[in-house]
């Protein structure tokens, strides 16, 4: 009785061996093809606004060069990425073409980075220039848009990540 024992737990180590290779061979297989799944996908597209509400140059300039950014990495990395820069209130200084603190950026900007766009609220707009009594001249490729939070809004329930810098 005991030798039937012992060859029944030799029987029993092999199989149990045979199933935990075999276990561990499915595991590596499955995560090797996730891992080509991954690698395989096509590229992922981008979308983010960013919005400035105040005439200060700090926000401004984190808003330009997190874009700039963005826009590089995305590119080194194969995949493609879509800003946004919407101004509203005293943050739509940043777009005048008399008195943007960062003028000279944007032109850069929109020379080298044509995934980025600039927005101004509309709204905002016309208060400034029924105040100062005439049209205010904005930086070329600009646009404008009814209300700026409504812009701010539709682009985040369309999908797109909000940075406020």
């Amino acid at each position: 009785m005991t030798s039937r024992m012992n060859r029944k737990r030799w029987l029993v180590v092999p199989a149990l061996i045979i199933v935990v290779l075999g276990f561990g061979g499915l595991v590596a297989r499955n995560v090797q093809t996730a891992v080509l799944n991954i690698s395989d996908s096509p590229p992922r597209h981008h979308r983010i606004v960013f919005q400035v509400n105040s005439d200060d140059q700090i926000p401004m300039k984190h808003a330009v060069s997190n874009s700039i950014n963005l826009v590089r990495h995305y590119r080194e990395v194969g995949e493609t990425a879509r800003v946004e820069i919407v101004a509203y209130g005293d943050g739509i200084s940043m777009f005048r073409a008399d008195t943007s603190p960062v003028r000279d950026i944007l032109e850069f900007v929109r020379m080298n980075f044509p995934e980025v766009d600039f927005t101004v609220c509309g709204n905002s707009k016309a208060i400034i220039e029924q105040r100062e009594g005439h049209v205010m001249s904005l930086i070329e490729g600009t646009r404008v848009v009814p209300f700026g939070i409504v812009r701010l809004v539709e682009l985040q329930e369309a999908g797109w990540s909000y940075i406020r810098p």
